[in-house]
């Protein structure tokens, strides 16, 4: 069998001063650490056999898979399947306490935590991240490809592929900023899938991080 191996990784810490939760609003670029962070990742992939990057069109997304590619004299393609999750309170404060969070008026949109109510259906970010995922797989084949992509779209995937129900607690999430979560094919079938944090452990719940 030809082995395959496609790492998920999450974009680096983003400049984001009043803490709000930014989505997909454009102008959301990564802080001098999370540039840091991206040189770290840079730095642990450099003897891997990368033959393909592709990032959420995003700001963020992109200048976290920028010095990847770099360092593996690849061009960064864009795949908007890695897009971070549609969100109906894009823009607000959403922390627990405060925000949001505490007006009547958005209450409606926590009624389905399952689904959930107040933003992208966790089974469409699985399909659509699937979508991503294979076709990386199949460009890479034999070797390894590099997408770059979101917290939530890729812990979404990663439960789909372990068979495990989509809906979950965001507060044990296993997706630092910039940490791979690599995903081992023989051919076309799932062997295996192995989380790493060459940056280090940050905390799932820290807005806008």
């Amino acid at each position: 069998m030809t082995r395959t191996i496609v790492h998920l990784l999450r974009h680096g810490e983003v400049h984001n001063p009043t803490g709000v939760l930014y989505g997909r609003m454009p102008g959301f670029s990564l802080s001098e650490r999370g540039k840091q962070q991206a040189l770290t990742v840079a730095e642990a992939l450099a003897g891997h056999g990368l033959v393909h990057v592709v990032a959420s069109p995003l700001e963020r997304a992109q200048e976290t898979a920028a010095p990847i590619a770099a360092a593996h004299r690849l061009d960064v393609a864009t795949d908007e399947r890695l897009i971070e999750a549609a969100n109906q309170f894009e823009g607000l404060h959403v922390s627990v306490g405060d925000g949001a969070l505490r007006q009547p008026r958005h209450w409606s949109k926590l009624r389905n935590p399952v689904l959930p109510s107040w933003g992208e259906p966790y089974i469409d970010i699985a399909r659509r991240m699937l979508g991503a995922v294979y076709r990386a797989r199949a460009v890479a084949e034999g070797y390894e490809a590099l997408c770059v992509s979101h917290q939530l779209p890729i812990w979404t995937v990663r439960r789909f592929l372990e068979g495990k129900r989509l809906w979950h607690d965001p507060r044990r999430r296993q997706c630092s900023l910039a940490s791979l979560t690599s995903l081992v094919f023989d051919g076309e079938a799932l062997t295996e899938i192995v989380y790493s944090e060459p940056a280090g452990h940050t905390d799932p719940t820290v807005t806008g991080a």
